[in-house]
């Protein structure tokens, strides 16, 4: 008969008085069944032929104490092996598995003893301290030591989360917050900073139990619990809109007592107070953070101001609060930064604000070069704000700043395409001042092209005849182009004969076919010689355009006009064979045919 048990404080007990009215079998004659590696097919009819109630709670613990059964762990693993996969026979309950894990421990069985502590988890069981106790003895005792150490472990997080499920049970009772503090006191539990941050965790949905339990925290805690991990969870906790008052009073308090922030708990603020447009705080933060030992990094301070930048009201003196706390720390805003700014302020439809906000940048300390103010006047540029863009320029130029030539010429260029041409006329010759004059051929189109739209052609010609004339300016062909088909098409037949001239200056050749072709078809006799006045040069002989004059004309069938110009045309030209031929050839073809011989 299986005499007795080991009980929870280590004495002994009758097994009858644990198990009464019941025959017991033997843990030697259970031992028996499942020392062979191979059970019999049904021990249940084994045991229960033999009267034994695995299902009593006592009954699983005080066999595998048994003496037969402990000795020989092989067979007392099977056996709970075979109980676990037989719960309608076999109830294992925690004393059962506390047992078998003293068993595992006692053979070295490390693999077997962690996979029972899964277990004993999952169904909500914990370790005893009894359990606790031997089980470490035993590991040690086999140079286990690492064992020894988790299963210590595993018994602290255990104590600790049974406390923090007390603590968290008792925060959302319904009781008065005195009574709440006196059960708390009840607890007995060790204040560590472990348990603070996991009770704060659970109840941090609801910031009022949090911040009832913090107070009670400063009042019980030691003087070995870690501070710094304490405010971090309750800042994480109450960082919201709703209690920001007391959120504001904690970071206050930190600062008092010397301590930071951590990063993990900065992004997870910072991102929740600019999702809820709590721009104010944010900042707040960040300056609290810039304080500490663990500082948010040059990505953190970016997007912090992007997001600034981009906010509903622009709020310049954030702008320039955000860039100073950053400067402040020791740190350096570098050029790129105003890439980042830029590119959001395109999002959201802002960039004409490009230069208030470098501005707001540069009063919090930024020191930008003249590429970095140059790019916030083509910013301005593109979004139109020509005005502020010009304001911008000049103050910086008029500071040092030497910029780039191509930001005046799209200065230039926009003042060209939009209402205001004059002012576009009048920021030339300051580009110039910058840029030699072959090097303007882009900005001169697009301003010939502007004052043709807006004014009329001759108002183009007089403009770019000036610069050609007093500035050395060399426009492209395709501006000449483009000029005299204007002057044509307005009837400024004149100026587009002294466009010409300006073309043979700039080395170009005269572009004359638009000139001929209009004077064939609706030109005189003085605006044929205007044209030939011309051409009239040693490089560019004029019988050839008298030529193409000839040829115009009477393909158009303006034979009248051809003579005319003919008869005031120089002698040179009215007795060179070309001429002469194509004068005869156009007479035969006039002629009427003479009637056929009968």
């Amino acid at each position: 008969m299986l005499h007795a048990v080991l009980n929870p404080g280590g004495g002994i007990r009758r097994l009858p008085s644990l198990i009464p009215h019941h025959r017991l079998m033997s843990g030697s004659s259970v031992a028996a069944i499942f020392s062979r590696p191979s059970p019999p097919a049904d021990p249940t009819a084994a045991i229960q032929s033999a009267g034994l109630d695995l299902a009593h709670p006592n009954t699983i613990p005080a066999l595998l104490v048994h003496p037969d059964l402990a000795s020989n762990y092989p067979a007392a693993s099977r056996f709970f092996s075979w109980a676990t996969s037989n719960p309608d026979t076999a109830v294992l309950n925690s004393k059962c598995f506390n047992s078998m894990l003293q068993l595992a421990a006692a053979n070295g069985d490390a693999d077997h003893f962690w996979s029972l502590v899964t277990s004993m988890r999952s169904k909500g069981y914990g370790v005893s301290k009894t359990t606790l106790k031997t089980a470490t003895e035993s590991f040690r005792s086999k140079d286990m030591s690492k064992d020894a150490d988790m299963i210590q472990g595993a018994f602290t997080a255990h104590t600790r989360n049974a406390a923090v499920a007390e603590a968290c049970k008792i925060l959302r009772s319904d009781a008065d917050e005195l009574s709440k503090l006196d059960k708390l006191n009840e607890l007995g539990v060790d204040v560590t900073d472990e348990l603070v941050a996991l009770v704060v965790e659970k109840v941090g949905q609801f910031p009022q139990q949090a911040m009832a339990f913090f107070a009670w925290v400063e009042q019980s805690a030691g003087a070995g619990i870690g501070w710094g991990k304490v405010y971090n969870a309750m800042a994480k906790a109450i960082g919201r809109e709703d209690c920001i008052e007391e959120f504001r009073d904690l970071l206050r308090k930190m600062s008092s007592k010397e301590l930071g922030m951590d990063k993990e708990v900065y992004v997870t603020l910072i991102d929740r107070f600019l999702k809820r447009k709590m721009f104010e705080d944010a900042v707040d933060l960040f300056r609290f953070a810039m304080g500490g030992t663990e500082k948010p990094l040059v990505e953190d301070f970016v997007f912090l101001l992007k997001k600034v930048v981009v906010r509903d009201d622009l709020d310049l003196k954030m702008v320039m609060r955000v860039v100073r706390i950053y400067l402040k720390a020791g740190n350096e805003v570098k050029y790129s930064t105003f890439d980042a700014v830029i590119k959001s302020l395109r999002s959201v439809g802002r960039l004409g604000e490009s230069g208030r906000v470098l501005k707001a940048m540069e009063d919090g300390g930024f020191a930008p070069d003249s590429t970095v103010h140059g790019k916030a006047v083509l910013a301005m540029c593109d979004a139109g704000n020509l005005e502020d863009a010009r304001k911008h320029l000049a103050r910086v130029e008029k500071s040092g700043h030497k910029l780039d030539p191509v930001v005046w010429s799209a200065l230039v260029q926009k003042y060209s395409l939009g209402d205001d041409v004059d002012m576009a006329v009048a920021c030339f010759p300051e580009m110039l001042e910058r840029q030699s004059g072959n090097q303007v051929g882009c900005a001169l189109e697009v301003l010939v092209y502007g004052l043709c739209k807006k004014k009329e052609a001759k108002e183009a010609f007089k403009v770019l005849k000036d610069l050609v004339v007093k500035n050395a300016v060399v426009p492209w062909q395709s501006t000449y182009k483009y000029l005299i088909h204007k002057l044509i098409r307005q009837g400024h037949l004149n100026e587009a004969f002294d466009v010409l001239g300006l073309m043979k200056t700039n080395g170009l050749p005269p572009y004359i076919d638009p000139l001929i072709s209009h004077i064939s078809k609706s030109g005189t006799v003085e605006d044929a010689l205007g044209l030939l006045k011309a051409m009239t040069s040693k490089e560019f002989p004029s019988r050839t355009v008298y030529m193409r004059l000839f040829q115009g004309l009477f393909k158009e069938g303006r034979h009248e006009i051809a003579q005319q110009l003919l008869l005031v045309s120089p002698g040179s030209v009215r007795n060179h064979a070309e001429v002469l031929d194509l004068f005869y050839t156009k007479k035969l073809e006039d002629e009427p045919a003479a009637p056929a011989a009968l």
